[in-house]
């Protein structure tokens, strides 16, 4: 992934006003995200920590969500896996429940997946962080198309959020 400035991911937002996506905390630590490592950015609210987002580049340009993860099951020690890269964890997966974009959106309309808990499905995927014992599934299926496959999963959210 390019690396982003905080004005570009701000106006990134596709489900949260202008107002909303101006007063939202972004990673101070913009400059030292491991972009070459990432399909995705993904952070929680350190002041808000049910409030989580993330920027992604489709078609060549930024896309970010605002979402809300869901504090049900919070201590579990069930092993659960994310949507997204297929990663399982014990306790580390959250339900991520977004609004969707436009009016659907204004009428309470949502979108949920299950996914990495710290949003970092781009690292458990290359192995550059570790979610455990048996936390990756064996496949034999390479590291690009373990990476494509978050990419798509990551898109069809994204464009189900997106779309009226």
């Amino acid at each position: 992934m390019e690396p982003l400035t905080e004005q570009e991911i701000r106006a990134a937002f596709v489900n949260c006003s202008k107002g909303e996506a101006k007063r939202l905390n972004v990673p101070r630590d913009l400059a030292e995200q491991p972009w070459a490592d990432l399909d995705y950015l993904g952070w929680r609210d350190p002041q808000a920590p049910d409030r989580a987002y993330l920027v992604i580049a489709l078609d060549g340009r930024p896309r970010a969500l605002a979402m809300r993860a869901s504090n049900a099951g919070s201590g579990q020690t069930r092993r659960s896996m994310c949507s997204m890269c297929l990663t399982t964890h014990s306790g580390g997966v959250s339900l991520m429940v977004a609004p969707r974009a436009g009016r659907a959106g204004q009428q309470g309309n949502s979108v949920g997946a299950y996914m990495c808990s710290d949003l970092a499905c781009s690292l458990y995927v290359r192995g550059k962080k570790d979610a455990g014992v048996g936390a990756r599934l064996h496949e034999t299926i390479t590291l690009e198309e373990k990476v494509r496959r978050t990419v798509a999963n990551l898109a069809a959210f994204v464009a189900k959020v997106s779309t009226a």
